[in-house]
C-alpha cells in the first residue's frame, strides 16, 4: 500500500511586505510562518501517528486522526493556493483578467465587478472561519462561487471543482490590520489578486476537460 508523503512549507513567491498597503508585512509573516507552518507541522505529526496506528491495527486511533489530517491538510492545500492567488501590484496584482477567463466571468456573472461583489457578499457572510472561492466546475465547464468552512478545500463541495481564486476569511488573514472589518479587507484584497495565475489554471483545466 502506498504511503502518504509528509508536507513542506512552500516559500512565498514575493517578500512579506510586497502586498502592502493592502495586506501588511506583519500579517503575511505571521500567516505564512506561524499559521501555514503549523498546518504543515500538525499534518506531518498526525500522519506519523496514523502510520503507527495502522501498523498496530489500532482502528480507533486511525478514526480519531482523520479530522486532524483533514483540517491541517486542508489548511496546507488552501494556503498554498492562496499565496499564488496574490501578487504585488508591481507584478500584475489587481490587473483584471483577459482572454477566456474574462469572457467566462462576463458570461456567468455579467462583469468582473459583479463577480467581486458576489464573492465579497458570500465571503462576508461566512459564519466564523472559512474561505470564499471562484471555481471551475469542470463537469459542466461552468464558473461558480462557493464557500467552505474552516480549512475544507473546494473539492469537498464537488469532486470536479477546481479552485481559481480563493480568499481566506479567517480572522488571522486580516485582523491585525483591519480589526473586525472583514468587508474592508475583502474590498482591498482585489488590488493584489493575481488574475494571471487564475487565467493560467482556467485555460489549462479547460484544455484538459
Amino acid at each position: 500500500m502506498a504511503t502518504l508523503k509528509t508536507l513542506a512549507l512552500p516559500d512565498l513567491p514575493y517578500p512579506y511586505d510586497a502586498l502592502e498597503p493592502y495586506i501588511s508585512s506583519e500579517i503575511m509573516l505571521l500567516h505564512h510562518q506561524k499559521h501555514h507552518k503549523a498546518y504543515v507541522t500538525n499534518y506531518n505529526n498526525s500522519l506519523e501517528l496514523l502510520h503507527q496506528a495502522i501498523g498496530n491495527g489500532d482502528s480507533s486511533t486511525v478514526v480519531k486522526l482523520q479530522s486532524s489530517i483533514k483540517f491541517n491538510g486542508g489548511g496546507h492545500i488552501n494556503h498554498s493556493i492562496f499565496w499564488k492567488n496574490l501578487a504585488p501590484v508591481t507584478q500584475g496584482g489587481g490587473v483584471p483578467p483577459h482572454g477566456p477567463l474574462a469572457a467566462a466571468i462576463d458570461r456567468e456573472f455579467g462583469s468582473l465587478e459583479k463577480l467581486m461583489q458576489k464573492m465579497n457578499k458570500e465571503g462576508g457572510a461566512v459564519d466564523g472561519s472559512g474561505w470564499v472561492w471562484l471555481g471551475l466546475e469542470k463537469e459542466r465547464n461552468k464558473l461558480v462561487v462557493e464557500t467552505t468552512m474552516n480549512q475544507d478545500p473546494l473539492v469537498t463541495k464537488g469532486p470536479t471543482l477546481v479552485p481559481l481564486v480563493g480568499i481566506d476569511v479567517w480572522e488571522h488573514a486580516y485582523y491585525l490590520q483591519y480589526k473586525n472589518a472583514r468587508p474592508e479587507y475583502m474590498n482591498n484584497i482585489w488590488n493584489v489578486v493575481n488574475w494571471k495565475y487564475a487565467s493560467q489554471v482556467y485555460e489549462k483545466e479547460c484544455g484538459s476537460a
